[in-house]
């Protein structure tokens, strides 16, 4: 009898153990998919999030490209025709400005002399190309400008600048009187377009891939005595 019993017993342990492992066994397998579904739900989640910061992405780069403003950056090859350019009185005044007889003196004042001159066939000028513009000749000390107005009363346009005085200086801070190394320094850029000789006299210039606008400066005693500023007329 007491046999029999220890055996019951021992049956009844066994099975109890196995229901306890079967039991485990069925709450793995529910608990799975769960875990499946809660990894899928997280890459959905992921995924949603990363489609929805690309159009944040471009949105950024459009603002920052909406930020840059106009003339500060180079436009099929051209130079950034602001660079060519001179600041007097916290104005800067560029090649390619319009710019009336008015404008001219709130900006310089009144200049010291003022000629004007519309081309024509008999001239004697021969400048066939610009027969009805007129030209204006703006003359300071140490400074001359410029303007050229086409026909039909078109406002008129800064084509040439040239300075002498020191108070007017490019927008990189070069002015008459500085040493060609610091020219250098301020447009790498540039070349000198005779040998160099720091003695001798040559012009440093500055320009763009088209060859139409340009800054130069005349070089003497390794000095920067004028500076010219450009663009040419077809």
């Amino acid at each position: 009898m007491m046999k029999l019993t220890k055996k019951a017993a021992s049956f009844i342990v066994l099975g109890a153990l196995l229901t306890v492992a079967l039991t485990g066994c069925q709450s793995s397998d529910a608990t799975s998919p769960e875990t499946g579904q809660s990894t899928a739900n997280e890459q959905s989640k992921g995924e949603g999030a990363s489609n929805s910061t690309a159009p944040a992405s471009e949105n950024s780069e459009e603002k920052g490209t909406e930020a840059i403003k106009e003339g500060s950056m180079e436009k099929e090859g051209n130079v950034v025709l602001k660079e060519l350019a001179f600041v007097y009185n916290e104005h800067t005044i560029a090649i390619s400005d319009t710019a009336n007889e008015d404008q001219m003196e709130q900006m310089l004042g009144k200049p010291d002399n003022l000629k004007s001159h519309t081309y024509s066939a008999g001239d004697g000028t021969n400048m066939d190309t610009l027969i009805g513009f007129t030209e204006k000749v703006y003359t300071y000390p140490g400074l001359e400008i410029k303007t050229i107005s086409i026909p039909e009363g078109k406002q008129d346009s800064i084509f040439h600048i040239e300075i002498t005085d020191p108070k007017y200086a490019t927008v990189r801070n070069i002015k008459a009187g500085d040493s060609l190394d610091t020219l250098k320094n301020a447009y790498p850029e540039g070349k000198l377009l005779g040998d160099g000789a720091p003695d001798e006299e040559d012009d440093f210039r500055y320009e763009p891939s088209n060859y139409v606008d340009v800054m130069s400066f005349h070089i003497k005693d390794a000095k920067v005595e004028s500076i010219q500023i450009y663009s040419l007329l077809d």
